[in-house]
């Protein structure tokens, strides 16, 4: 036992383990990363920290000078002797004993640290239920592992190892990240960051996250130092508490987060969604929209948790999201009310475009009963008059849906738009002043969103008609604008929202 838990990193060049471990942080330069790391999987203030398998105490140090006290653990007297030199001065503790049962009583930590060691032990699924024992409730077990070759523990079972703990498992890559190794690898190497939340039967935690709307802008935040998603961006979101209901639960993240106090009267129902996290289980999420105010600007009210916050558009939403969010924000944008947002294990908790996540949309009750079903639009010539209309269905939210040789749909909500150029047509051109359909009419957010996509049309085969009255074609009180395309066929972009001063 002792010869497994004396390793500290696989030595490809030399086909064997370096018989004078040093996580490989001799070199400034991977050591600075290796912080780096730390620094976003740790808690931002000093914390208990439990280093198991510890080796010469290198991670130990680096995590000891972001101001966390450590206990660190190794079975090799020799690597035990290097590392209470090296955290000589830090106040660090360093004990002799097995990693799979830490000699440290009924002590209880805030995280527990563990590097390349899991792998090795005779019984992991034993070393993980002792170890989560160890934690504090919220606490955090950070485990760095990987295969090399045929030796390790692949991510796909390590999260197996983990379900039957946790509801929360953050899963990183770092193969990619040559920097940590001092050189490019081609194998798997991962960290996984799980958090003491056991699973209750036939519980599911519940999120609220707020959408507050500037026009056609949301407030995204960006993680830092929680454990889960650092790096990424998402709305102000939280966890309801025992004894809140979801709106209580919404205004107290919103004071908490951003600084913001609101009234229960503002919060408007956007979308409920389910969601289950890579490795993890299910939760129901509350996603509410909230009209900005200018006499109450958001602010960061939680920089220990948040790198900062902006607004961004809604249109187009930046990819370094956690998909979570992600997918409530386009489910919303396109009209859904309520989704289930489901991953497998080994996905990424980072939003991917068409990533194997499965996105399922449950239509509202009464749906089927006279409700628009879809439209179905004949055009002469589908090739030259498609670029344009997946141009405008896209900016207004609606996702493609269908495609055939002779057509094209798109879907929003439980509701689809039909361009078919089909073989029965009796004429090469619509002509909207005929019996018949005169135009489509969609919703647009608000007038700035409005002028946006007036002002790209033309560059997507669309002409504005009436320019001379534009926005008001439609009367003093209606902000639209009207545009045609090559066929002849009339939308009506409608603004909603209070109207913007002229100037």
């Amino acid at each position: 036992m002792e010869a497994m838990t004396t390793i500290d990193y696989w030595d490809e060049a030399a086909g064997s383990f370096d018989e004078e471990p040093d996580h490989g942080l001799l070199d400034p330069l991977v050591r600075d990363a290796w912080a780096r790391r730390l620094q976003s999987w740790l808690p931002a203030t000093g914390s208990d920290i439990l280093d198991l398998g510890c080796g010469t105490g290198s991670l130990a140090l680096l995590a000891a000078g972001q101001g966390h006290r450590l206990t660190a653990v190794d079975m090799s007297p020799r690597m035990v002797e290097q590392a209470r030199k090296k955290l000589a001065g830090t106040g660090s503790e360093v004990l002799t004993g097995d990693a799979a049962r830490p000699p440290v009583g009924d002590r209880r930590f805030d995280v527990v640290l563990v590097r390349h060691v899991l792998w090795a032990l005779p019984d992991p699924a034993a070393a993980l239920a002792h170890w989560f024992g160890l934690l504090r409730p919220g606490g955090r077990l950070v485990m760095i592992e990987g295969v090399w070759g045929a030796t390790g523990i692949p991510a796909s079972r390590l999260a197996e190892l983990l379900a039957p703990h946790t509801e929360r498992v953050h899963h990183e890559s770092l193969s990619a990240d040559s920097r940590l190794w001092g050189k490019e690898v081609d194998d798997e190497r991962y960290a996984v960051v799980a958090r003491a939340e056991p699973r209750h039967r036939h519980r599911e935690v519940v999120d609220v996250h707020l959408v507050l709307r500037r026009g056609s802008e949301v407030l995204l935040a960006r993680r830092a130092g929680t454990g889960y998603g650092d790096g990424l961006l998402n709305l102000p979101s939280g966890h309801a508490e025992d004894g809140e209901d979801v709106r209580e639960s919404m205004i107290r993240e919103a004071a908490e987060e951003i600084g913001i106090a609101l009234e229960p009267e503002e919060l408007r129902v956007a979308l409920v969604m389910q969601h289950r996290g890579p490795g993890g289980g299910a939760r129901m999420g509350w996603f509410f929209e909230v009209a900005y105010d200018p006499e109450r600007p958001p602010r960061n009210a939680e920089p220990e948790k948040c790198s900062g916050i902006g607004w961004y558009p809604l249109a187009a939403l930046p990819r370094d999201m956690v998909a979570y969010c992600r997918a409530g924000l386009d489910g919303y944008r396109s009209g859904e009310r309520f989704l289930i947002h489901w991953h497998e294990d080994g996905d990424t908790i980072a939003y991917r475009p068409g990533g194997p996540r499965r996105v399922v949309s449950l239509p509202a009750s009464g749906a089927g009963t006279g409700r628009l079903h879809h439209i179905e639009l004949w055009v002469p010539d589908l090739p030259a008059v498609l670029p344009g209309w997946e141009w405008l269905l896209g900016r207004l939210g609606h996702e493609p849906y269908q495609r055939w040789a002779a057509g094209r749909s798109w879907r929003r909500g439980d509701s689809y738009l039909v361009l078919e150029q089909s073989s029965a047509l009796t004429d090469d051109r619509h002509d909207r002043l005929r019996p018949g359909l005169n135009h489509l009419a969609f919703h647009v957010e608000d007038r700035d969103a409005l002028d946006a996509l007036v002002a790209e049309a033309p560059a997507h085969g669309w002409r504005l008609l009436f320019p001379d009255r534009h926005p008001h074609a439609g009367g003093d009180g209606h902000r639209a604008a009207y545009l045609e395309d090559a066929a002849g066929f009339e939308v009506e972009l409608v603004a909603s929202g209070p109207p913007r001063p002229e100037a």
